[in-house]
């Protein structure tokens, strides 16, 4: 299970990076390859500062383990209690110069708790959401557009329980309104097979880029002031 992921999410990551470098015309992430001082994990930091378009962004990969869970994480899921973890993933936000391209975020990430003897405990989650400064109503609807359409294949009430997952989880109650115009949210996604599951978070990784790059392309010449 964890080379398979891993595989895929080192490959979107590379993926995203590389679309991103094409639209900036020039400007290249930076890479910082690490491993903690515990060898207990790794990963691949990608960061894009002063770019053409992207004032600043990270599409970064990481991978942590560990021998035993803490006991926060075993409070409310007593089952993961002496079990050893691994948990990897990608995270992106890209923060554009031009005010007219709304910020975006996207992850997606996989959990597996394992012990000698015990079949193994296991969920993903992740999502992506967009926050304009300026709204556009076809903008809007291309990324919801798109967000249906990687939710389609895995049944018609996926993607209205998982806008509205996300929706709910980044509503501002001290505005009293919600960050940006949303997109998908999920978490302890283990509904069905592996293969099944892991069909899902791929999709939604990989409609990430057809979700948000054509609204860049459309909005990246506007002219704005910089005031």
């Amino acid at each position: 299970m964890i080379d398979l992921v891993k595989k895929y999410l080192i490959e979107l990551q590379q993926s995203i990076c590389s679309e991103v470098e094409l639209i900036e015309g020039g400007a290249k992430f930076a890479q910082d390859s690490w491993t903690r001082d515990d060898k207990r994990g790794s990963g691949l930091t990608n960061i894009l500062s002063n770019g053409n378009i992207f004032e600043k962004g990270g599409i970064n990969y990481s991978i942590i383990t560990g021998d035993k869970m803490p006991k926060s994480a075993t409070a409310l899921r007593p089952e993961l209690e002496g079990r050893k973890y691994t948990a990897l993933g990608v995270s992106l936000v890209l923060h554009p110069e031009n005010p007219f391209i709304p910020t975006a975020h996207a992850n997606v990430r996989f959990f597996i708790a394992e012990e000698q003897g015990k079949n193994p405990i296991w969920w993903f989650g992740g999502g992506f959401d967009l926050t304009p400064y300026y709204g556009f109503d076809e903008d809007a609807v291309h990324w919801h557009q798109t967000a249906k359409k990687a939710c389609m294949p895995f049944g018609e009430d996926v993607y209205p329980k998982y806008k509205k997952w996300c929706d709910d989880y980044f509503y501002l109650g001290h505005r009293d309104e919600q960050r940006g115009i949303g997109g998908l949210f999920f978490d302890d996604f283990n509904s069905g097979s592996f293969d099944e599951c892991f069909d899902f978070m791929k999709s939604v990784g990989n409609h990430f880029s057809e979700a948000y790059l054509p609204i860049v392309r459309k909005r990246m010449s506007t002219p704005y002031t910089g005031e």
